[in-house]
C-alpha cells in the first residue's frame, strides 16, 4: 500500500471508535467537536491547500445570501468552475494540491450544491406557508436557513470528510438534534457492515500483487494471448471493487458509530437523500432503525444485478442520488440514453480531467442503449426459460462491460486506455454496437410483421363486409 492509502486507512479506522464519543455530546458540543476534528484532519493532510476548500465554502455562502432563488444553478457553476481552477492550479504558478485536498474538494462540491438546493427549497416552501396559512409537508425540509458557522461546520464535519458517503445538510442537522443518541443502534449494524471488510482487504492485496496494473503498459504484456489480455481487465476490476468495498464499508461504519444517518425504517430513507415519508410511530411501539441514508455500496447487487443501468444504482449510491436529483433532471435532452450520457459526462468531469474518465463514463450510454434494444426486440419474445438464459448472458456481458470501462478509470491517460482496449480489439464497443444494430433491426422487422398482420386483418374484415353486402343484395 502507498503512504497516501495508509493515511486514508488511518482516518477511516480512527473515525469508527471516535464516533462512539459523539453520542455523549450535546448538539452544540457535537457540532463544534465534529468541526474541530474535521479541521485538524484537513489541515494535517492538506496544509496550505486547505484554502481551496475554504474559498469554495465562502463563495457558495455569498451566493446563497445574495440570491437564494438562483443559488442552485450559481453554486453548481461556481463549485464546478473552481474544480477546474483547482485541477489546473499549476498553470497559475500554484503548488499542485495533494490527493487528500482533491478528495475533500470532491465531497465538498456535492455538499455545497445540495445545500444551495435545500436553502432554495426552504425559502420557496416558506413562501407557500405564508400564502396558504398552513405548514408545508415537504419531507426533509430545513427548519431555518443555515448560518455561516453552520455551513462551515457541515462542510468540515469529520464524518465522511475524505471518503464519503455524501449526506445532505438536513441529515447533518438531524444528527445534531437527535433526542437520545445513546439509545440508537450502534455496535450491531457497525459490526455487520465490517464483517466482510477483512475478506475484501485480503483479496485486494492478494490479487493486486498477482495482477499489478502497471504490467498492462509493458511490452511483455503484448506477448500474451488474447484470452490472458482479456482476463487481465477482469482481475483489475476485481481489485478495484475490493478496494472500494473495504473503504466504503469502513466509512459507513464510521457513520454508524456516530449515529449519523440513523432513521426509523418507516421513514423509507434513500442513500444520500434521507427519509422520503413522514413517519410517526405509535406511542409505545418498538421502532426499528436503519442507516440507509449513508449506505454507499451494495456489494452483492453491484456484482449480481443484471443490467448496466442497475449496476450504477448500487455503486457509490449517495453520489448516484446526487446526480439523479441535481444533474439528470436538468439534462438538455429527453431520451433516456442521452440524459444518461449527459449525467455521465458531468460525473466524469467531477472525477477529474483525465481522458480515461470520459472514455469510460461515455461508454455507459452506449451499453445502456444496446441492452435496451436487445431487451425490447429479443428478450420480450422469449419464454420464461429463454428469458432466464438471456439474463445470465446479459449479466456476464454487464460485468465484462464494467471490467472494460474500469481500465479507462484506472489507466487515466487516453493513450494508455486506448492502447489496452486495442489489445482486446475494442471488444465491448464492438459487442455493444452489434447488439444495438441487431436490436434495432429485429425491432423494425417485428414492427413490419405486426403492421403486416394488422393489414391482413383489415383486408379480411373488408372482404367479410363485401361478402355481407353481396349476400344482403342477393336476399
Amino acid at each position: 500500500m502507498s503512504p497516501d492509502e495508509l493515511v486514508y486507512l488511518g482516518v477511516l479506522a480512527g473515525s469508527i471508535p471516535i464516533g462512539l464519543l459523539f453520542r455523549h455530546l450535546s448538539p452544540p458540543g457535537k457540532q463544534g467537536a465534529a468541526l474541530l476534528l474535521g479541521l485538524v484532519i484537513t489541515i494535517a493532510t492538506c496544509w496550505i491547500h486547505s484554502l481551496h476548500s475554504l474559498v469554495t465554502i465562502l463563495g457558495t455562502w455569498i451566493i446563497i445570501k445574495c440570491s437564494w432563488r438562483h443559488a442552485p444553478a450559481l453554486s453548481l457553476g461556481w463549485t464546478f468552475l473552481y474544480l477546474l481552477f483547482f485541477r489546473l492550479a499549476t498553470w497559475f504558478g500554484l503548488p499542485s494540491p495533494t490527493p487528500f485536498a482533491n478528495a475533500i474538494q470532491l465531497l465538498l462540491t456535492l455538499k455545497l450544491v445540495s445545500l444551495a438546493n435545500e436553502v432554495q427549497s426552504f425559502h420557496l416552501e416558506k413562501k407557500k406557508d405564508v400564502s396558504s396559512f398552513s405548514k408545508s409537508q415537504v419531507i426533509g425540509r430545513l427548519s431555518h436557513e443555515p448560518s455561516l458557522y453552520d455551513v462551515i461546520s457541515y462542510s468540515y464535519c469529520y464524518v465522511g470528510l475524505m471518503t464519503g458517503p455524501f449526506f445532505r445538510y438536513q441529515t447533518y442537522a438531524d444528527w445534531l438534534q437527535q433526542p437520545s443518541p445513546q439509545s440508537l443502534p450502534c455496535m450491531e449494524p457497525c459490526l455487520q457492515r465490517l464483517r466482510l471488510v477483512p475478506v475484501y482487504a485480503a483479496l485486494f492485496l492478494a490479487v493486486n500483487a498477482v495482477f499489478p496494473l502497471a504490467y498492462v503498459l509493458t511490452d511483455d504484456f503484448l506477448e500474451h494471448n488474447f484470452f490472458y489480455r482479456f482476463f487481465y481487465m477482469i482481475a483489475v476490476f476485481f481489485v478495484f471493487r475490493m478496494r472500494f468495498y473495504s473503504a466504503w464499508c469502513g466509512a459507513e461504519a464510521g457513520c454508524m458509530t456516530a449515529g449519523l444517518g440513523c432513521y426509523p425504517e418507516g421513514a423509507l430513507s434513500k442513500p444520500g437523500g434521507g427519509p422520503t415519508v413522514q413517519y410517526s410511530p405509535e406511542p409505545g411501539a418498538a421502532v426499528v432503525y436503519d442507516f440507509k441514508t449513508v449506505q454507499n455500496i451494495d456489494c452483492y447487487n453491484t456484482d449480481f444485478c443484471v443490467k448496466v443501468r442497475h449496476g450504477m444504482r448500487y455503486w457509490n449510491m449517495t453520489v448516484q442520488w446526487w446526480l439523479h436529483h441535481y444533474i439528470y433532471p436538468n439534462a438538455p435532452f429527453k431520451a433516456y440514453a442521452l440524459r444518461a450520457g449527459w449525467t455521465m459526462l458531468i460525473s466524469a468531469y467531477w472525477h477529474g480531467l483525465h481522458v480515461g474518465y470520459y472514455l469510460s463514463f461515455l461508454t455507459i450510454p452506449l451499453c445502456i442503449a444496446a441492452e435496451t434494444a436487445m431487451e425490447a426486440s429479443v428478450r420480450s419474445r422469449l419464454g420464461p426459460g429463454g428469458q432466464s438464459v438471456f439474463d445470465w448472458i446479459h449479466w456476464f456481458l454487464k460485468m465484462r462491460a464494467y471490467d472494460y470501462m474500469c481500465m479507462g478509470f484506472v489507466l487515466l491517460k487516453a493513450g494508455d486506455t486506448i492502447h489496452y482496449w486495442s489489445t482486446i480489439y475494442f471488444i465491448i464497443h464492438v459487442i455493444a454496437v452489434a447488439c444495438l444494430v441487431i436490436g434495432r433491426v429485429a425491432k423494425g422487422k417485428r414492427r413490419e410483421k405486426k403492421e403486416g398482420s394488422e393489414g391482413e386483418k383489415q383486408r379480411d374484415e373488408r372482404e367479410v363486409k363485401k361478402e355481407d353486402v353481396v349476400r344482403e343484395k342477393a336476399e
